[in-house]
């Protein structure tokens, strides 16, 4: 899910971390005073002796318990495994380990915005971005790549900042916590124009741009995952402008369904709050 903010942009970090501003803030919200209900995260870690790779440890907010690989699936039914287009993440369906990354990372050959010089995604939906990109263009509507894959880590500082800037409710509407990110996946891309006037805001949906990939991303596999009306099944604001690569014939069956949710659609339950 979510956006990397300005200020960590401005402070330079290593290639390969995205740079993203929230949902619906043109600039960066006023500070709020940190509280008991604040969040830490910590890079992921493994004891001594343990093997490498091993998922990390998660450092849940002040009074609640982490998740844990050893912890039982989020829900029965499916739909867990990372590596397929069928998963779902979200705030009750952590990634399975935590600190999952696609071995078959790209970076799609198309337009960049601020940020996307660093975005990869998975072979497939590089491909996926490549066709939409092209039939935009055809079309007359040029859209760029602004965010693809973040790891765990990136989502450690990420999710924290947002908690610092406004609170750990409200950073919850728009930052996903490590290891519950889509972006994770390597399945997502946030898409924005060239003008990027509205780039990563809610009014994106109502620009030349978010209409055309509201209309069409399904034509290429790809849904807007996070829809207006949505928020109590989604648990995230509304964001025009991320695209969740599903396959062709999810996105086809969707879209003729008039299902808005990849929850809705395959029967699991909402998600509007953690754990």
């Amino acid at each position: 899910m979510m956006r990397f903010p300005r200020s960590l942009r401005s402070a330079g970090l290593a290639a390969g971390l995205m740079l993203l501003l929230p949902a619906c803030t043109p600039a960066a919200p006023p500070a709020a005073e940190p509280s008991a209900g604040s969040a830490t995260f910590s890079s992921p870690t493994t004891t001594a002796g343990a093997t490498a790779g091993a998922s990390p440890t998660a450092v849940a907010p002040t009074g609640t318990a982490p998740p844990t690989k050893s912890a039982p699936p989020p829900t029965a039914g499916g739909h867990d495994d990372p590596a397929q287009f069928d998963v779902v993440v979200n705030k009750t369906r952590p990634l399975m380990p935590l600190d999952y990354a696609p071995a078959d990372l790209r970076a799609p050959q198309v337009p960049l915005g601020p940020g996307g010089d660093t975005a990869q995604v998975r072979a497939a939906v590089a491909n996926a971005v490549e066709q939409l990109f092209a039939a935009a263009a055809a079309d007359g509507v040029p859209l760029t790549l602004l965010s693809g894959f973040r790891s765990y880590q990136t989502q450690v500082s990420t999710y924290q900042h947002w908690v610092e800037v406004n609170g750990k409710a409200e950073a919850d509407k728009i930052s996903a916590r490590p290891g519950y990110s889509e972006h994770q996946t390597g399945l997502v891309v946030d898409i924005g124009d060239p003008s990027g006037s509205c780039n990563l805001s809610a009014c994106f949906a109502d620009t030349a741009a978010g209409r055309w990939a509201a209309a069409n991303a399904s034509r290429f596999g790809f849904i807007v995952r996070y829809q207006p009306g949505q928020e109590d099944v989604t648990g995230y604001s509304p964001e025009a402008w991320h695209l969740r690569y599903v396959g062709k014939k999810v996105a086809a069956d969707m879209a003729a369904q008039g299902m808005k949710s990849l929850e809705t659609y395959f029967g699991l339950p909402a998600a509007p709050g953690y754990r």
